[in-house]
């Protein structure tokens, strides 16, 4: 059962890891060059969003076997976001103009948590 586990969690982070490049990429080739990495605030914010919803909904409405939150949450949702992109575009553009490198990173901030919590209320069922 716990390498069935390890494949499962496997398998979502193979899955999360490509949708985070062809999200990120797609996203970036529409915004113009020269602003801040779009691609990883729009990965992060909608992880974010999702990753709090699932655990919520899980913890306190549904029934979901912890085969589907390891593949959802810690492999897909873990692959999915990405800590250590945001942490390299940030002194990236740090290097460039100290006042981008901090919108971008209030940004993530910004939508990240706002989107958690908006996953919690709607993961919790009491949007009314």
């Amino acid at each position: 059962m716990e390498k069935t586990r390890y494949l499962v969690v496997a398998l979502g982070g193979a899955l999360g890891a490509m949708s985070r490049y062809a999200l990120s990429r797609f996203v970036n080739s529409l915004v113009p060059f020269g602003t801040v990495p779009w691609g990883t605030i729009v990965v992060n914010t909608l992880g974010s969003f999702a990753f709090s919803y699932l655990l919520f909904a899980a913890l306190e409405r549904l029934e979901l076997p912890q085969e589907y939150i390891l593949f959802l949450g810690v492999g897909f949702l873990g692959a999915f976001t990405t800590f250590s992109t945001l942490a390299y575009e940030f002194f990236a553009l740090l290097e460039e103009s100290f006042f981008r490198s901090l919108v971008y990173l209030f940004l993530n901030f910004l939508f990240g948590f706002a989107a958690a919590y908006l996953g919690m209320i709607l993961g919790r069922g009491k949007l009314s």
